[in-house]
């Protein structure tokens, strides 16, 4: 009930609510933007946006998510207008040659034992935009492909696609990584 009643008087433009607010959901919408942006002044700077566009759309939100759920959103949809601008346009598929490619074997994300985390975050980084956002967005992030669509405004199949692709380039590099023939 206490977050009913908070945003109810931050849709008020309760400055003291919406401080309240913020400093409850600022930290984890930062370690969202910084998976994002790797920049702690561009995190940061997206989490203030992000803040600024939750607080001005604030009667939009329904409670059909949960806040949090709901503000996540704007920090991810934020931090990637940041980097489309940064970069300005990322390269499009071509949506007429992708092809579902969702198996069984293709669910599993299996590495070696002796590849850490920050292994997988390093190869992550290293894979091509269009299949990084993907993977972050699904296997970091926790999004499903219909939300992964709605987020990168591409189609289902082009998510299932650029992810099963990013599955592999990204296992390609730590078999790499794990044989030492790459870092």
């Amino acid at each position: 009930m206490f977050q009913v009643d908070i945003i109810e008087q931050c849709k008020q433009n309760n400055r003291k609510a919406q401080l309240q607010l913020y400093n409850q959901y600022c930290d984890g919408m930062y370690i969202v933007a910084k998976r994002f942006l790797r920049d702690a002044n561009d995190a940061e700077d997206v989490v203030q946006e992000s803040f600024i566009k939750a607080f001005s759309k604030l009667h939009q939100y329904k409670a059909e998510v949960t806040f949090g759920a709901w503000l996540k959103r704007i920090v991810v949809n934020k931090s990637i207008d940041f980097l489309k601008s940064k970069k300005q346009q990322l390269v499009e598929l071509d949506e007429v040659h992708l092809k579902v490619v969702d198996t069984p074997k293709d669910d599993k994300w299996l590495v070696d034992d002796a590849i850490t985390l920050n292994d997988v975050k390093i190869a992550i980084e290293k894979l091509p935009d269009k299949y990084q956002y993907v993977v972050m967005l699904y296997l970091i992030e926790g999004y499903d492909h219909q939300e992964i669509s709605e987020i990168l405004n591409i189609s289902e199949v082009a998510s299932r696609t650029q992810l099963s692709r990013g599955k592999v380039k990204l296992q390609e590099l730590l078999t790499l990584k794990s044989h030492g023939t790459r870092y």
